[in-house]
């Protein structure tokens, strides 16, 4: 039985594209702005792993000037929060409203669980226009431990005093997808351009190209 349904944000619900423009303005090439993601996944990953916590705005900020430094380009404090800032202000996927909005009507319960820290992900999704579709936003930040470690999983399913086997959450990253599995959790993989799966470890009953794919696999399967 699955009663939670617990999404991802950056990048499975939200779009990143419209960093775009702004990277070839710093850097001249729109093709750093994956570089600057996964360099910051990898700043707080190593945070988690020794001991040392960072927070993603922290390490979204700290990825930066890595980046500027590796291209040689002279970045102002500035440059680098009103970057840092377009976070907050990226729109959904085109099928995301309409496929959580179906997934709301459902007896299933919708968690944002995000390791942007709260306040981000409040003003992310109010921004995106689908924040009223989930029962709560919940950060990874407050319990200082990020995706993929299983504390976050488990916070989701204590807040609604839940075991993790009745928890299912939808990412679009593999490493997130192999963290919910790990915890006891099901999951959702959204195929998104450019990802794929880890072929270690335990796999998702559900994967599909799309949130609005995925909701329907979650209905048929989930809600009977």
């Amino acid at each position: 039985m699955t009663r939670i349904l617990a999404f991802d944000v950056n990048e499975t619900l939200l779009d990143l594209k419209p960093l775009d423009g702004p990277f070839e303005a710093l850097f001249g090439t729109a093709k750093l702005r994956p570089q600057w993601f996964g360099q910051m996944l990898q700043l707080s990953f190593v945070g988690g792993l020794t001991g040392a916590y960072v927070d993603f705005t922290t390490a979204q900020r700290a990825a930066l000037r890595m980046l500027a430094q590796r291209e040689g380009v002279s970045l102002t404090e500035e440059q680098v929060e009103e970057t840092v800032g377009l976070m907050a202000s990226l729109p959904p996927h085109p099928e995301v409203p309409a496929a959580l909005r179906r997934l709301a009507d459902t007896p299933l319960r919708l968690v944002a669980l995000t390791n942007s820290v709260e306040e981000v992900a409040e003003r992310q999704l109010r921004h995106a226009g689908i924040r009223d579709l989930f029962d709560r936003v919940m950060s990874a930040h407050a319990v200082r431990r990020l995706k993929p470690a299983p504390e976050p999983y488990h916070a989701v399913a204590a807040a609604f005093g839940v075991p993790p086997a009745e928890v299912r959450l939808v990412a679009a990253h593999s490493w997130d997808v192999t963290g919910a599995l790990q915890a006891g959790c099901k999951a959702a993989f959204v195929r998104r351009p450019g990802a794929v799966l880890s072929p270690i470890g335990p796999q998702p009953d559900i994967v599909a190209g799309n949130i609005g794919d995925i909701a329907d696999l979650v209905i048929e399967r989930d809600c009977r």
